[in-house]
């Protein structure tokens, strides 16, 4: 029987591909791994696929210039390439039995390699070690060796089926630590819980980038309240010319408006990314161990008031932009009004001018039918003349003759021009 036949979703490939990514491979402790995570810069997406491209030349295979995600066999070490939309990571993954958890130079001369020349800087870098089922934990000298006693983070996580400790903090090497001891992780366990770590750690990171944007900006926003608030009551007051003040609510409008250009979206991005962060949160089972601080604790307690800052920053800007549009609506509103009494007063003054030029107008007709009367009088007594006995008589007979031919003459006339 032939198989069955049917037309494809042109993205159907990719979201199949999509529900497979972000994963690490299947690895049994004990185990070691390195991430770098990159914030892309100008080069962006595009310098990310082209030094995905570059690294897999190592090993004399090429990846599609779409690439997001791949996994790069180099024998002992596995490299995962991964590319997000504003960040891409490199996680070296390497089994096997280890004394020192967190020695720098395992991956050389690979690492050094690979990360020489990547697009980015790098805004999170991570060791970790991952030590077998039955491992006793490290003894209170060593945790005090690799990590800052005043700093330490340890819980149970999975479940209870891992310990994870941590502090956090920046090491001389440019790393930070994370170290857990599986209790007996099962299978993909492993590779699935240091994802979720990992995840929840870049996404917290790439979440604070809004912070220090907010905490720069927020003196300008506190600026532009308190003019805004002088503006206001000069328009309560009408103290002030309006086109001066329609001047300065443009200016202070312009300015918000570039604001919110500046930071509409790294705010959004730091709201998406905090809200990813909990979720993996959630999923990672945390279990509190008596005397330490757990990475629920770390992470709500650092994460929550920065996204709450960057939160009232946008809120104050969004609120700042309302109350300027409607100060000027409001300001809109007192001009037209004042131009439409303008308009009326010239209305009035018009009508008035109107009327005295009517009136004018009715009072040269008048005279001018007088004139034009007395001169026709004139010429008839002239054309009179030679009957010396009735000249007199035929010039008052023609006065009311001329007079209303003159008149009815005039408003023809008159009637005329105002058709």
């Amino acid at each position: 029987m032939d198989g069955l036949s049917f037309h494809n979703h042109p993205l159907r490939a990719a979201l199949a591909d999509e529900m497979h990514v972000r994963r690490l491979p299947r690895f049994a402790a004990p185990c070691r791994l390195m991430q770098i995570v990159t914030v892309l810069g100008e080069e962006g997406a595009s310098g990310a696929a082209a030094h995905f491209e570059r690294v897999t030349r190592h090993i004399g295979t090429r990846l599609a210039p779409d690439t997001r995600y791949a996994v790069v066999d180099f024998g002992t070490t596995k490299l995962v390439l991964e590319r997000h939309t504003e960040f891409a990571s490199y996680t070296f993954l390497s089994e096997g039995a280890f004394d020192e958890p967190f020695a720098t130079d395992l991956f050389d001369p690979l690492a050094p390699d690979i990360v020489a020349d990547m697009p980015g800087a790098v805004i999170r870098a991570t060791q970790i070690a991952v030590y077998p089922p039955g491992t006793d934990p490290p003894g209170e000298a060593q945790l005090d060796r690799l990590f800052a006693p005043d700093a330490m983070i340890r819980c149970q996580i999975a479940s209870g089926k891992a310990t994870m400790l941590s502090d956090f903090r920046l090491n001389t090497d440019g790393f930070g630590r994370l170290l857990l001891i599986d209790h007996g992780l099962l299978r993909d366990e492993p590779s699935q819980l240091v994802l979720r770590l990992q995840e929840l750690g870049n996404y917290r990171n790439m979440a604070l980038l809004g912070l220090p944007l907010a905490q720069r900006l927020t003196p300008d926003v506190s600026r532009l309240e308190a003019r805004l608030a002088d503006l206001t009551h000069a328009v309560s007051e009408r103290r002030t010319q309006d086109d001066n003040l329609l001047d300065e609510l443009t200016y202070l409008s312009a300015e918000l408006a570039r604001l919110l250009a500046e930071t509409r979206y790294r705010m959004s991005a730091t709201r998406a990314y905090a809200q990813l962060s909990l979720d993996r949160l959630e999923t990672l089972g945390i279990g509190r161990i008596a005397g330490y601080q757990t990475l629920a604790d770390f992470t709500e307690r650092r994460l929550t008031p920065a996204v709450r800052t960057c939160d009232s920053f946008s809120a104050r800007l969004d609120d700042l932009s309302q109350r300027a549009a409607w100060t000027s609506e409001l300001l809109r509103t007192r001009i037209d009004i004042a131009l439409a009494k303008q308009n009326r007063d010239l209305l009035e003054s018009m009508d008035t001018r109107t009327q005295l030029q009517l009136r004018l107008q009715q009072t040269v007709e008048g005279l001018s039918v007088v004139a034009i009367s007395y001169y026709a009088v004139a010429l008839i007594g002239y054309l009179a003349a030679p009957a010396h006995a009735w000249k007199e008589w035929v010039m008052v007979g023609a006065v009311p003759l001329v007079f209303g031919a003159a008149w009815l003459f005039a408003r023809r006339v008159r009637k005329g021009l105002e058709e």
